[in-house]
């Protein structure tokens, strides 16, 4: 004799619906850090893609306002060299992206090009070991050997096409 089987129903699975590519804000702040797009008055003076300029702090926002504007400057990029270098960590070779590209004409008429770095002063200079728990100095010694190993690279790569390296703090951008 044949069983009477019972007709199962199927459940429905429920589906996603494909998220909305949403456009990032402005300027999005990050445990105190300024993060966001940058939309140059003269895009014609940026290399690169105009619509993709990102500035991880106030103070790189700061300094691309002031290559926007400033009337000596010719040219000017965002991250867009890459210079190689040894990761002493891993000793692992790595790309290290300098904040800015700067082409500018001197006071004397010359025309200058500079790879800029914008950091905290805290992070230009060796770091103390005073007060500080064995996690956070293992930590500051490890980005301090590592800063120091893209900041040679950088400055041999700008000696060999003819460039300058500089490394901008708070006081230089906010003098």
């Amino acid at each position: 004799m044949l069983k009477k089987t019972k007709k199962r129903r199927l459940k429905k699975i429920p589906t996603r619906k494909p998220k909305k590519k949403t456009v990032p804000p402005k300027h999005k702040q990050w445990k105190g850090i300024q993060k966001g797009y940058f939309t140059p008055r003269h895009p014609e003076k940026y290399k690169g893609n105009v619509k993709n300029i990102v500035y991880r702090s106030s103070w790189e926002r700061s300094f691309m306002n002031f290559l926007d504007n400033n009337v000596t400057v010719i040219q000017w990029g965002s991250e867009i060299i890459a210079i190689p270098y040894r990761k002493p960590t891993t000793g692992r070779i790595h790309k290290y992206y300098p904040d800015f590209w700067v082409k500018y004409k001197n006071k004397d008429g010359s025309i200058i090009q500079e790879v800029i770095e914008v950091k905290p002063e805290k992070q230009t200079r060796q770091p103390t070991t005073v007060g500080k728990t064995k996690k956070t100095q293992l930590y500051e010694a490890i980005t301090w050997s590592i800063n120091i190993c893209k900041w040679k690279s950088a400055k041999l790569f700008c000696d060999k096409y003819g460039m300058k390296f500089r490394l901008l703090t708070e006081r230089e951008i906010f003098k």
